[in-house]
């Protein structure tokens, strides 16, 4: 049997106010999929989606599905 979680990953919103976007911060990424990897996560599935911030701005947003193995 499977055990799965989902994290979300997403773009810094002062960013996307000042500068209109700045971009999904990948050291953030990177530490969330390290930390996971070393718990026994695996991830088995990915997407980057643009999300709705206020009323004028979308920022975007990696959703990491992960799984591992329960006894």
């Amino acid at each position: 049997m499977k055990q799965y979680k989902i994290e979300l990953i997403q773009e810094g919103a002062m960013g996307t106010i000042v500068l209109g976007a700045s971009g999904v911060p990948v050291k953030l990424l990177e530490e969330c999929l390290n930390r996971n990897a070393k718990e026994g996560w695996e991830v088995v599935f990915q997407v980057i989606e643009s999300r709705r911030m206020a009323l004028f701005w979308t920022r975007e947003t990696v959703v990491v599905t992960f799984a591992k193995e329960i006894n």
